[in-house]
């Protein structure tokens, strides 16, 4: 791991936290010695697989088994 004074990472910004994006790898920040802070590379949390996204999100709110017209509509239908 890197590490850079903090008057040199004042200096140079952009340069170093591009570096961190191509590299993957941290840099420390110290002052005198002393860590300060420590500049790591976003990470994005992996992509799951839309299968199974509405799980539990639906709810039955009637009978299910019965047919949803008169059987008599269903034979005029027919004919």
């Amino acid at each position: 791991m890197e590490e850079i004074q903090i008057v040199n990472f004042q200096n140079n910004v952009y340069e170093i936290i591009s570096s961190v994006i191509r590299s993957h790898q941290p840099v420390l920040i110290s002052d005198r010695g002393k860590f300060l802070v420590k500049i790591v590379p976003f990470s994005y949390p992996e992509q799951k697989s839309w299968l199974g996204c509405m799980k539990d999100k639906g709810k039955i709110t009637g009978d299910i088994i019965s047919p949803a017209e008169d059987t008599d509509n269903w034979k005029a239908l027919s004919e």
